[in-house]
């Protein structure tokens, strides 16, 4: 597989033409293994001189947010660097220069910014169910299977199974496995193709991964969050749909969110927190019944509960799970950053309190016990506006 990436990519300096087998815009593992694989066999069946090359549908600064991917491909030993991007081929300026043949696996659809390319389509290959209005009128391959790359197993072992090599195979074995849930009835994914489609490829390379170990680690690569930022973790498995103009964008975030639940049940101090609407269905927000919990208050319960979330994580010898850094160490990385996130109070520093009823007053209480006068933008504007003015009226009396 790498000798033919490695062609694949010097095809790219020269001015020829090119047959590109692509796959979805998730490029997702079964996307990205799919067109791997259907170019690999196309490209050594294919007597005449034609080049097949794959290519992700995604820029490669997108590559590290598909984790179980990224783990896939190192485990199988094929380099990164080998892949091509969407970014690093020009499709439109080869169809308008007439050296683009198209084939589309693991979807149908042309999204609107490739709509041109709709004519260079040659062949479809998908799982799942056809839009008509949206298919190209050319040869459609479909059949409702668990993963694409059950299908273009079978096109292998039924056209050329002599290319089959181990690293090719369980590449396609891995991606089935994980697509059809490791083939559990329960769940329901696998049919009876992806199940004898597994088979044969155990059969073919007995020393393939158990299913159980390459399931789990695909499983745990694929929501693995851990060193992607919030926006990456957005982007991460991201849906984005199109009607009429009109593009909505799912996402979907995979971790924990105990924090609320501390909140939510704290008696010291209770908080009676009221759920408040929230136009972010993911977003959960709350009306803090109990006004005088402030932040600084609320800060050592937060404290506590990072603490015991990270003791949770802690392995039995007592040392957290990130290298290198001890428990010590962490407990100070979260000190920081609660100073970074709420600067302006410090240990040392008390909640504001209101000034207490002057000694000498004439009157029974003071105005500040009942707490800090409630103004208003537009109050303080126009004091502000009777201010200026009265300067204005007295400097003009002085000058007279």
């Amino acid at each position: 597989m790498e000798d033919y990436l490695q062609g694949c990519r010097a095809a790219l300096q020269e001015s020829r033409p090119l047959h590109v087998v692509l796959g979805n815009e998730a490029c997702d593992l079964d996307s990205m293994v799919s067109a791997l694989t259907l170019a690999f066999y196309l490209a050594k069946t294919t007597e005449a001189e034609e080049v097949f090359v794959p290519v992700l549908n995604i820029k490669r600064s997108e590559l590290p947010l598909r984790g179980d991917s990224v783990f896939f491909l190192q485990k199988i030993h094929i380099p990164e660097s080998l892949l091509i991007f969407r970014d690093e081929i020009d499709l439109h300026a080869l169809h308008q220069a007439g050296q683009l043949t198209l084939i589309l696996v693991d979807h149908h659809a042309l999204p609107r910014s490739d709509a041109a390319l709709e004519e260079a389509v040659a062949e479809v290959i998908d799982h799942r169910p056809i839009e008509q209005k949206c298919c190209p009128p050319c040869h459609v391959s479909v059949e409702l299977v668990g993963s694409c790359a059950t299908l273009v197993t079978e096109r292998i072992l039924q056209g050329a199974p002599e290319i089959l090599d181990r690293q090719t195979a369980a590449l396609l074995h891995g991606t089935i496995i994980l697509d059809c849930v490791n083939m559990d009835l329960k769940i329901g994914r696998a049919t009876l193709k992806d199940k004898n489609c597994v088979e044969k490829l155990e059969a073919l390379f007995p020393d393939l991964p158990e299913r159980s170990d390459i399931f789990d680690s695909l499983q745990k690569a694929k929501f693995d969050v851990s060193g992607l930022t919030t926006e990456q973790m957005l982007r991460k498995d991201q849906k984005t749909i199109s009607r009429q103009g009109i593009k909505m964008v799912i996402s979907a975030i995979y971790m924990d969110l105990e924090i609320c639940g501390v909140l939510e049940r704290s008696s010291s101090p209770s908080l009676n927190l009221t759920p408040a609407p929230s136009i972010h269905p993911n977003l959960q927000a709350y009306l803090q019944g109990n006004t005088q919990i402030f932040r600084k208050k609320l800060l050592p319960l937060l404290q506590e509960a990072l603490s015991a979330y990270s003791d949770s994580k802690a392995t039995p010898s007592g040392q957290h799970e990130t290298a290198g850094v001890s428990g010590e160490q962490v407990d100070k990385e979260l000190d920081g950053a609660g100073a970074l996130l709420f600067p302006r109070l410090s240990q040392d520093e008390e909640e504001p309190s209101l000034p207490p009823t002057p000694m000498n007053s004439l009157v029974d209480e003071c105005p500040l016990d009942q707490g800090l006068p409630k103004l208003s933008a537009e109050a303080i504007f126009e004091k502000c506006s009777q201010i200026s003015l009265s300067q204005s009226t007295t400097s003009s009396v002085s000058k007279k």
